[in-house]
């Protein structure tokens, strides 16, 4: 079990674990998981953690298939600009290494936005908090217990 898969059950969160063999050479962790549970790019969701002009992280969701603007990423959390956190910092801050990391069971409890494509699906799929392990849970759900925003960051 990972903190993502335990904040889930001990809130009651109506989710589903899905696992695959993770191939350590895949270049990415979130295209992976979707080629391996036969599921849309659009609707795996990767976790990216941001510095803010502030100093303080964030935490931005997008598809696998997109890539974030930092500008509207920056706009939606508040500030006028961000960038992508170092490793160390990610790790550190949430617990998780690079390409496990999940929005939910952070060390820290970071703002975080949800690109708003995720309100298209009944369903999203994020990082368990492993690589080779994902969530499935609706976007109002990980909205709740992230306090996340909505919006188009990509």
């Amino acid at each position: 079990m990972t903190p993502a898969i335990n904040l889930l059950k001990k809130q009651n969160i109506t989710h589903c674990v899905h696992e695959y063999e993770h191939d350590p050479a895949s270049s990415s962790y979130g295209l992976e998981a979707a080629e391996k549970l036969g599921i849309s790019e659009d609707q795996v969701f990767k976790t990216l953690v941001l510095v803010l002009d502030t100093k303080a992280l964030a935490v931005a969701v997008l598809p696998v298939s997109a890539q974030l603007n930092m500008k509207q990423a920056a706009k939606a959390l508040g500030v006028k600009k961000a960038a992508m956190a170092a490793q160390a910092d990610v790790e550190r801050s949430t617990g998780y290494v690079l390409g496990g990391v999940s929005p939910l069971g952070q060390k820290k409890s970071l703002a975080t936005v949800v690109d708003e494509s995720a309100l298209q699906f009944s369903t999203m799929f994020i990082s368990a908090g492993r690589r080779g392990l994902e969530l499935e849970l609706a976007a109002a759900d990980l909205r709740a217990m992230t306090r996340a925003v909505f919006a188009k960051v990509i």
